[in-house]
């Protein structure tokens, strides 16, 4: 069963890689045997996250980019592809939320947003997959979403929607790429301990959470390793394109 999730020989780029979620899924790609470049705008996190998988045995590197500069993406696969020769693997966990409420929302909070969480997803996906085309490799996207891209979650409306235009993106994509070898999916993770919910768990909005998830409580960021795992291996999930995985305790199954 090891070899079906191997990934020795693959190399995967983490965007976002160095975020409590993004750095979780790429330590797991790590430890399968992934050779794995961290990237991210605070390029001190980057190598913190990088300098954890090398101390454990696996291969990394730290690189900066800013998701919502295409001209620094351009400079990061340049960066990526003198490192490592190219890659098999996109991880793409960049995120940034905000609670403004919807009647006080500005245009300058809506693009930051939405630059981060869609606009930059858009770019990562062209530069990267464009690359991959190239090379001649076959391999995985995996984006990350959220639970509140199919049901909007309230108070969080400009990542509710940047969140459900991802899972459009990764639909249209797995159709466009799938000529090319190239599988792309997202995971929905449910509610963890990341850096851009914090500021919106108070106790109600805790309580609330417990009550629609079945499992009672928070996701750990180590959760979401096996399904980053499974979808970045080839043998894995050969014939998984398009798909919407959750991984959020049965958020998504509950109603009233």
């Amino acid at each position: 069963m090891d070899r079906l999730f191997d990934l020795t020989g693959k190399v995967a780029v983490a965007i976002g890689g160095n975020s409590v979620l993004g750095s979780a899924m790429a330590k797991g790609l790590a430890a399968y045997g992934a050779k794995v470049a961290i990237v991210g705008r605070n390029l001190d996190k980057a190598e913190q996250v990088a300098a954890d998988i090398r101390h454990h045995g696996g291969t990394a590197q730290a690189f900066q980019a800013d998701v919502s500069d295409r001209a620094s993406l351009l400079q990061v696969a340049e960066r990526i592809e003198q490192w490592a020769g190219g890659w098999d693997i996109l991880l793409n966990a960049p995120g940034k939320n905000s609670s403004t409420p919807f009647f006080e929302l500005d245009a300058d909070e809506w693009d930051d947003i939405m630059d981060v969480n869609l606009k930059g997803i858009v770019f990562t996906c062209q530069i990267f997959a464009k690359r991959m085309i190239e090379q001649g490799r076959k391999g995985s996207i995996i984006n990350i979403s959220s639970v509140s891209s199919t049901t909007p979650l309230s108070r969080v409306f400009t990542y509710s929607v940047s969140k459900a235009g991802l899972n459009s993106v990764t639909q249209y994509l797995a159709r466009e790429l799938a000529p090319y070898g190239i599988r792309v999916n997202a995971i929905i993770p449910g509610f963890f301990p990341a850096e851009q919910n914090r500021k919106i768990l108070d106790d109600e909005r805790v309580e609330a959470i417990m009550r629609h998830t079945p499992m009672k409580r928070f996701g750990e960021p180590e959760e979401l390793q096996g399904a980053a795992v499974w979808l970045a291996s080839d043998r894995a999930s050969s014939f998984v394109t398009g798909a919407l995985i959750r991984v959020d305790g049965g958020f998504g199954a509950m109603t009233i």
